[in-house]
Order: structure tokens, then C-alpha cells, then sequence
């Protein structure tokens, strides 16, 4: 039996997918569970216009994400922390707060696409890598002063 996912299914596919199943897997699990649709003609005609319609948004964000990327690129900032008289800070620099610095600059980027490689716990100048959509990798400067 045809089906069109409407939900993501972790072993079948994603949403909008048209996949061919059992009749049981279709009847028992997927239909009765909001997880998918039969197939019909109609059905698939509007699958194949979302399809598009999301196609045209993920473009749109790929172009958005490549601008971010390249006004990133070359970019620092500073975090103030505090720490004691030696330089070691009380707390490691989180994603979080090089988020926040970005932002201050007028950058959004949130805080799970900040990877810190090795925790920061120490006053001095890192490179720190931006995943941001699409695979799009960005290397920033991140100078981490005492308050």
C-alpha cells in the first residue's frame, strides 16, 4: 500500500515521503497513529506541491545562510568573565555566552550551533567553530577577558 508520511517515522522516512508498505504496517500502525495517509491521487498532487513549496523555503534559507556565513567569517568578540588573579576563570566560557556577544554585535546565532572544542577555563584568544544551516561551518575569534 502507498502511503504519504505525515509525520516522521525513525525506520521509514521523513515527512512529505511517499512510501510504499505493508498493508498491515499501514492499517494498524501508521494511519490509526497520525503517522501517514493512504496515497490517493489527490493526496499525492498536494505532496508533490509541498514538496516544491519547501524546495523554494530551503533555497531561501541556503542564500540566508551563506550570507550570515560570509559576514561571519574574520569576525571576534569578547566575554567578560570572572576570574582570579592568575587567569583561570571560576567557570568555563559556555556556547551560551559567546551566543550573547554575537548578538550584541547584531549576529543571531544560537547557542547549539556555538561548538567549543576544548573547554575555555583560561583567559586568552580561541578560534571557535559556527555550524550554521546546511552544513555551513564558520571560524570566529573569541577573546575572553577578566570582568
Amino acid at each position: 500500500m502507498k502511503v504519504i508520511l505525515i509525520k516522521d517515522v525513525q525506520s521509514l522516512g521523513h515527512s512529505g515521503d511517499i512510501k510504499d508498505v505493508s498493508d498491515g504496517y499501514a492499517r494498524n500502525f501508521l494511519i490509526p497513529g497520525g503517522y501517514a495517509k493512504p496515497a490517493t491521487q489527490s493526496a499525492l498532487e498536494k505532496a508533490e506541491e509541498v514538496k516544491v513549496q519547501k524546495a523554494k523555503e530551503a533555497e531561501g534559507e541556503l542564500g540566508k545562510a551563506k550570507e550570515l556565513a560570509k559576514m561571519l567569517q574574520g569576525e571576534s568578540v569578547v566575554v567578560k568573565v570572572k576570574a582570579d588573579d592568575s587567569g583561570k576563570l571560576y567557570a568555563s566560557v559556555k556556547g551560551e555566552e559567546i551566543s550573547e556577544a554575537l548578538k550584541a554585535k547584531g549576529f543571531e546565532v544560537e547557542k547549539n550551533k556555538v561548538v567549543i572544542g576544548d573547554p575555555i577555563k583560561e583567559l586568552g584568544e580561541f578560534e571557535i567553530n559556527i555550524n550554521l544551516d546546511h552544513g555551513l561551518e564558520v571560524v570566529i575569534g573569541v577573546t575572553v577577558e577578566k570582568e
